[in-house]
Order: structure tokens, then sequence, then C-alpha cells
């Protein structure tokens, strides 16, 4: 079943570009291969492909988790790979069998042919389903108990999010959640994290979920500002500083920091021309902003006074928090997915976090704006457009309000670092809008717009 010739791996041809974990989209194959197959249960294999392209560029490893059902069809229609000779294929971390045959690996602490579970208390045996759409990983939510994340793509390494979420437990941080396992394997001779486990916060609303909340009640009360409206939102934006601070402060203390200088500050300049020179070709309407982008890149390479370097989120947005009885959590610190994590833990000033978050609070403004905008009259748009201009605002300086009241510094005071990072996420999230939601892309060109506008 599982030789390089087999039926399965013509499934898998088939099968897998069609996957939103896929990073291989638009890239010509070159062959698929699988180098590893670990049977967990009767029912359930776990294989490692390797995807090679055309272009000779890196190669790419995914693990495909299947059942492979010998009888009768079984449900789960939109979760069926194919048939081979051995039976019906299906994604087995969708299967309900294949999901509990992982956890009870997992349970098991024994390792199988160089597939290595580690739990850090004893788990009990729970139903399980998949939360949440498929994005670069698969995660599985077991009773209300735990979530179990699970690598699609696979980097050799430990995957930053184990890393960096362990270090913060155990410093005793409450603004994680709780690590409870993780399963390891081998890729190209490197240790590298398959799957991570932690406990589910059941009680948890994510940060994206309650911005909007409050945009809808600003948007909802025409002649009301930001500050006046019962779902005000700032308030939780300050704490939300205040626990990002508190994280970034853990992270200095327990992980390696370092002091970065010109050279170190002049080749980060560089790479945010270099991501400009890419954006431009494919969205052409940045050239009329280019001139004041390369300047503020500029400004961060003639900088002479040295900046802290140390770990941090590396992808850090509203979506990326949960606000619990207790506080702000924050989760998912394995950075960008589509980044090797040898750069993904690459030492970084703590504005590159700050920036992420200053501009999620700029699009939930703008994603509901332009919501309301289509139904809306064109008349009323320039209201409502001031509307989220403030409210984006003020949750912006709260949030820095909040950070400045933990780390003793507040980030807009290093407004020329803070901004080239910034800027440099717009033209990201440019080119990301104009490949995947069109109709998106006013959203960070007018953040761009926005955010030149000072020179």
């Amino acid at each position: 079943m599982v030789g390089d010739n087999s039926d399965l791996v013509v499934l898998l041809v088939s099968w897998l570009p069609r996957q939103r974990w896929f990073a291989g989209k638009g890239r010509a194959w070159g062959s698929l291969r699988i180098v590893q197959n670990v049977r967990l249960s009767d029912l359930l294999h776990h294989f490692v492909i390797e995807v090679r392209y055309a272009d000779g560029g890196p190669v790419d490893h995914y693990q495909v988790p299947l059942v492979v059902r010998p009888d009768a069809p079984y449900g789960h229609e939109g979760f069926f790979v194919g048939k081979c000779a051995d039976g019906l294929v299906y994604d087995g971390l969708h299967d309900p069998d294949g999901s509990a045959a992982l956890l009870a690996f997992i349970r098991s602490r024994t390792a199988r042919d160089g597939f290595v579970p580690y739990t850090l208390e004893e788990l009990e045996p729970l139903p399980a389903h998949v939360v949440g759409a498929e994005q670069s990983n698969t995660s599985i939510v077991y009773g209300d108990a735990y979530i179990l994340k699970v690598f699609r793509r696979l980097w050799p390494g430990t995957n930053p999010d184990l890393e960096m979420t362990r270090a913060l437990a155990d410093a005793g941080s409450p603004r994680v959640a709780r690590p409870l396992s993780w399963l390891d394997g081998v890729v190209d001779g490197q240790t590298t994290t398959f799957a991570f486990m932690q406990e589910f916060l059941r009680s948890g609303t994510e940060g994206w979920r309650l911005a909007l909340a409050s945009v809808r009640d600003l948007y909802a009360e025409a002649d009301l500002h930001a500050d006046e409206v019962g779902g005000d939102f700032a308030a939780e934006s300050e704490r939300l500083g205040a626990a990002t601070a508190d994280v970034h402060r853990i992270i200095a203390e327990t992980l390696p920091t370092a002091v970065g200088d010109a050279e170190i500050l002049r080749a980060e300049s560089a790479q945010m021309h270099s991501r400009l020179d890419a954006a431009v070709k494919v969205v052409g309407e940045l050239q009329a902003f280019e001139a004041q982008l390369r300047a503020a890149y500029d400004e961060l390479a003639h900088r002479a006074r040295p900046v802290v370097l140390q770990r941090i989120h590396g992808d850090y947005h509203l979506g990326q928090v949960l606000r619990v009885d207790s506080g702000w959590v924050l989760f998912d610190f394995e950075g960008e997915p589509a980044r090797p994590v040898t750069e993904r833990i690459t030492l970084q000033p703590v504005h590159r976090d700050v920036a992420g978050m200053l501009r999620s609070f700029d699009y939930a403004a703008q994603s509901m704006l332009l919501e309301r905008s289509m139904l809306l009259e064109r008349e009323g748009e320039s209201a409502l457009r001031y509307r989220a201009q403030e409210w984006a605002a003020r949750n912006r300086d709260a949030f820095c309000i909040g950070y400045a009241g933990v780390r003793g510094h507040d980030p807009r005071e290093e407004a020329a670092l803070l901004r080239a990072f910034e800027l440099d996420k717009a033209v990201y999230e440019v080119v990301y809008e104009a490949r995947h939601r069109p109709s998106w892309l006013p959203i960070p060109l007018g953040s761009v717009e926005r955010l030149t506008s000072t020179d």
C-alpha cells in the first residue's frame, strides 16, 4: 500500500493540492513520495509525504494521517481521499476513529517507528471534533479539555509554538494555555514537532470577535463617538497591551536576547525593500506610495541608536488572543507558518509584534466598514469612515498605553521603528488581499496611504 508506485500515491497527487494547507499551489510538480508510514491503529496510518517540484526549489514535507476502511463507505464524504487497493481512504484527522486513535497513541507514551509522544500529565480518552476552518494546521478538540494542533506542513526542528509556550508556562505565566503533550518525529534527519496539545480554554472568546462586536455597536450608533458607545473596546485593548508586554518581558527573561546594531538594522531595512520590490510587481497601486515607503525603510537603515532584540510572537493579531475570565491569553506562537523555523526564531524588536496588533485594530474597523459600505448609500460612507478611523486610533492608543504601563516605555516613542514595521506588514497585507480576497484590498491600501501621508 505504501510503495512509491502504489495507487495511494496517485490519490495523494490529486488530493493534496486541493487542501487549504498545501503550500505548493502554483508550482509545477516534480514528484510525490511517501517517506514514512507508521501504523497507529488498525485503521489509522500516519504518513509523511515528500513533495518535490519541477523548479528544483525547496522540498516540502507534509504529515497526512489517513484512515483506510476496507468495508462500506463511511460518512464525511467531504474528507474522502479516494479508493485504493486496501479500501476507502479518508483524512484521518477528520475521521472520529482516526482522531481517537491519535489520542490513544499520545496517551500510550510509547514510541513507534521514530514517532514519539510526550505528555506532561495523564490524559483522558475523550470524543473529538475538528474546530475552525482548515488553515496551515488542523486543530482537534477532545471533549472540552484538550486542543491538539497538528502541523500539516513540517519544518525540521522544534516548532516555536511548543518552545515558546513551554517557556512561558514554566515561568508561571497566566498568559498561555497549559501545555499538555506533543509529538516528535524526524524530518530530514532532524527531530521535528508534529503536533502540540494544550488545555482547551472553553470559556475563551477570540479577540477578533470581541473587536468586531465593538465596531458593530459603534456603527449602530451613528451619532456617538467611539468612547461613548456601550461596547467601547478601549479598556480591553489597554489590558491586551499590558498582557502583551508581560509576555514580552517573560520571554526576554527566559530566552536569549541581543542588541541590534546599525548593521542588523540595515539588513532589516534591505529585506523590507526587497519585499516591496516583489509587492509592487504584484500590486501596481503600490507604486503611488513607493517613494514614501522606501523613505520609511531608509529611516530604519539610518538609525544610529541600537535596539534590543528578543524572541517574539511573530504573527501577532486579534485572532491570536483569547479573552478568558482571568484576562487575555496568547496562543499560536509558531510565527508565520510559511517561513522556515530557522527564520521564525530569529531575534527581533518587540515592535514587530506591536505593529502586527496595531494593524489588526485597523483591520477590525475597516473590514466592518467594508461590509457596511456595500449596503449603505454612498453619502453615508464618509461619516462611517471617520468612525472607523476614530475607533482604530482609540484602540491603538489604548493598547500602547497598556504596554507602556508594564514595560515602562511606550512603543510609540520609537515612532520610526514602529512605522517601518507597520508599513512592512501593510505591504504584505496588500499582496495577500490581492491574491486571496481582492474585495478587501482597499483596507491595506488605505492604511498605506494614511501611514505615508505624514511624509
